[in-house]
């Protein structure tokens, strides 16, 4: 249970902006592992956070993979570090994922492809580890099935609310005090989940309470036991 305390050395602030080819980038955190501090992508998707030489920064979202980088010299050179994120490619229960163009139709006689003959290999039919359809994970886990369970206790909970995942307040507060090693080692939380953990966190009306400077040590217990509610919603069944 440790807070992030500002282990600044001879770190200096490194900006950067995420972004992706077919959607906007928003509500994003950005956690930097080494100096254990963290921080909220604007609705442009710009973050800044103190950062070196061979810092690893870890990006996680509700609609992109997560993604660790390994800071480089060449990395603090020019104005901005450019992060590019994938988009999860199945429809979530609340984000939806379009993309900008229309694919161009086949031309000419198109009879032949409806005709054609096709078979099955490992090559051209590779296995899907990630989302297998039989529910069993190989290697990984099947954040988009987690996702939609997490959104639909959330909906059951609140059904007022359309929108669960823009309120970045709570998250803000948190990454400013608890650092990325309480995530992944106490609460055992995959990067792909973090924010997914955060937006559960922040929808319960209690998480307002520990917003306040004088809560940190009781914002620790909340999360602990806000993630033991979040394990039973998101294990396999």
């Amino acid at each position: 249970m440790q807070f992030s305390f500002g282990q600044i050395g001879a770190r200096k602030t490194i900006e950067g902006q995420v972004r992706n080819d077919l959607v906007p980038v928003e509500n994003v955190i950005v956690f930097n592992v080494n100096s254990n501090v963290g921080t909220v992508v604007d609705p442009y998707g710009s973050f800044s956070v103190l950062a070196k030489v061979n810092d690893t920064l870890v990006f996680s979202s509700l609609a992109f993979k997560s993604k660790k980088i390994v800071l480089s010299e060449g990395d603090f050179i020019g104005t901005k570090l450019i992060v590019k994120l994938d988009v999860f490619t199945n429809e979530l229960a609340e984000v939806l994922i379009r993309a900008k163009k229309e694919l161009n139709p086949i031309q000419g006689n198109t009879q032949k492809y409806v005709d054609l003959k096709y078979f099955d290999d490992e090559k051209s039919s590779p296995k899907n580890r990630l989302m297998p359809p039989n529910g069993t994970i190989e290697n990984g886990m099947d954040f988009v099935r987690i996702y939609k369970d997490v959104l639909g206790v959330l909906r059951a909970k609140n059904p007022q609310k359309t929108d669960f995942y823009k309120e970045t307040s709570f998250s803000e507060v948190v990454m400013n005090k608890v650092n990325y090693s309480f995530f992944s080692n106490t609460l055992h939380l995959k990067d792909d989940e973090i924010k997914l953990f955060l937006i559960y966190c922040e929808n319960d009306s209690k998480s307002r309470v520990f917003m306040q400077p004088s809560e940190e040590f009781r914002l620790m217990d909340f999360l602990i036991t806000k993630n033991e509610e979040y394990k039973k919603i998101t294990q396999y069944r």
